[in-house]
């Protein structure tokens, strides 16, 4: 019997040359410069990456419009995804490089306007020359990131961003939905950067946003909900696993950024009160509990791998640290399908929580063999 198809897609802004600031800006120089555009990044994944995979693997792109995807090379990119026979993944507004003041949030009526228009025209990219580069099945997400959202001064003031907030993204929905209102639209919840505090910080956030847009603009719910982001939530001590329940018992998890910020393996560093680092996918306790939800809930969208090479990597280092983190997700759905959750839950009923950690670490013992078979 063949593998079921699984969907993984790998972000734009994990090839770049070298953060700078602290750390060297100039580690992958293959991976910069006018010669390595997006249409570049692409063949790279379908030459270096995907030969690396299982062939169930269906692999896609995401990308910020318009840093990495524009008016410009939108057509050169679509032709790139469809040559190589990747697929349109994930497209979001890149309003953070634009907008220091709220974006669709602000107070002024200026950048709010201007923030609005990147929305819509990240909306039109998608659906005009990008739309032969969408899966036949799985159309892609359009991601609200509120890296823009935030503020540094407490005043009465925000209460008229988080409004502002609800009637453009309202007016956002509306004129996707006008367009075919295929496309999964999602808030990925961030407590902090760009700004020290950020509206829609976590994942309840998000779910009650969605619901006020509801209510107060009668924009459906069908196809809006949260971009699951595992290091988000992890950078301040919340709980990723809890997070997952919710967000899949309102219905709303329409994409997934598969990450981790470190502090759950005991092997890598990083954490609550650490800056966003963005490791790949980890073999961990808590990530195979997530695989176990989202199969019993059929989760079957993309799965990015959000992430970010060391900055000490060279390309070759880089373009392996994507493979581990694709092959790690897949070891711990693997290892979640087989563990025997009926006689898990037995345990835990009997209230034997200390043979429930067992068979949860024989699991984890498990996916890391699996990852071991399919890297090799």
């Amino acid at each position: 019997m063949a593998a079921e198809k699984s969907l993984h897609s790998i972000c734009r802004w994990t090839f770049n040359p070298g953060k700078g600031g602290f750390v060297p800006a100039d580690m992958r120089p293959e991976w910069g410069g006018e010669d390595f555009g997006t249409p570049e990044m692409i063949k790279l994944v379908a030459d270096k990456i995907r030969p690396r995979i299982p062939d169930n693997i269906v692999l896609g792109i995401e990308m910020h419009y318009d840093a990495e995807v524009d008016d410009k090379n939108a057509a050169a990119v679509a032709d790139a995804l469809v040559d190589n026979g990747l697929y349109l993944a994930m497209i979001t507004p890149g309003a953070h490089t634009h907008f220091a003041y709220g974006g669709i949030a602000s107070l002024d009526p200026n950048e709010r306007k201007a923030a609005e228009e990147l929305g819509t025209k990240t909306v039109d990219l998608a659906y005009g020359t990008l739309k032969k580069a969408w899966h036949p099945d799985k159309a892609p997400a359009l991601v609200i990131w509120n890296g823009s959202f935030g503020y540094d001064i407490a005043t009465i003031g925000i209460k008229q961003m988080y409004q502002n907030l609800k009637e453009s993204v309202a007016g956002l929905c509306k004129y996707e939905t006008k367009k075919d209102g295929d496309l999964h639209i999602g808030f990925e919840p961030k407590p902090n950067e760009g700004h020290p505090a950020m509206l829609i910080p976590t994942v309840a956030s998000a779910i009650l946003f969605w619901r006020k847009i509801e209510e107060e603009f009668g924009v459906s719910r069908k196809n809006k909900g949260v971009n699951k982001e595992f290091g988000h939530s992890e950078m301040i001590g919340l709980d990723h696993v809890y997070d997952t329940v919710e967000e899949l018992d309102n219905g709303a998890m329409v994409h997934m950024h598969l990450n981790s910020q470190g502090y759950n393996d005991g092997i890598i560093f990083g954490g609550p009160g650490k800056y966003d680092i963005d490791h790949g996918t980890r073999v961990n306790g808590m990530n195979i509990a997530i695989a176990g939800l989202i199969q019993q809930a059929g989760y079957d969208r993309w799965k990015g791998h959000d992430m970010q090479t060391r900055a000490y990597d060279n390309g070759q280092q880089g373009i392996d640290r994507v493979v581990r983190s694709v092959l790690s997700w897949e070891a711990c759905e693997k290892a979640a399908r087989e563990l025997d959750t009926k006689a898990l839950m037995n345990v835990l009923a009997k209230r034997e929580t200390a043979k429930a950690e067992d068979m949860m670490r024989t699991a984890v013992v498990a996916a890391q063999g699996y990852f071991d078979k399919m890297y090799k």
